[in-house]
């Protein structure tokens, strides 16, 4: 297999949800995972937005969706998008049972006025 500058196929996601979130009590709207360490992260439409928040403090540019179904990856630092990409240690997506938005017992019934667009 050809390696590429951040990803590392070998590192299993953090979890099944955004642990950072998750530290504060807070929600997300769509799951990202970091390509080269793992870490499980929201999206930006996401209140935190933490995926972007983990590229910020570590570098790290490459994400590929955490969602069912999605095998895309995104590159922070070119704004590029790409449809597939290699192979990344499973799970590939947070369980299917899982709510997006999620967690269900922490999203706002009014959670559609809290995303950025």
């Amino acid at each position: 297999m050809t390696e590429i500058d951040g990803i590392d196929p070998s590192v299993p996601p953090s979890g099944t949800g955004c642990g950072d979130c998750d530290a504060v009590g807070g929600w997300w709207f769509h799951l990202r995972r970091c390509a080269q360490c793992g870490h499980v992260g929201c999206c930006d439409s996401s209140p935190a937005r933490h995926a972007t928040a983990h590229w910020k403090s570590t570098g790290h540019p490459l994400v590929q969706s955490f969602e069912p179904g999605e095998a895309w990856f995104w590159n922070y630092d070119t704004g590029t998008m790409y449809e597939s990409g290699p192979d990344l240690a499973p799970p590939s997506d947070h369980p299917a049972d899982q709510a997006a938005p999620g967690p269900a017992d922490r999203v706002p019934q009014d959670w559609p006025n809290h995303i950025h667009r």
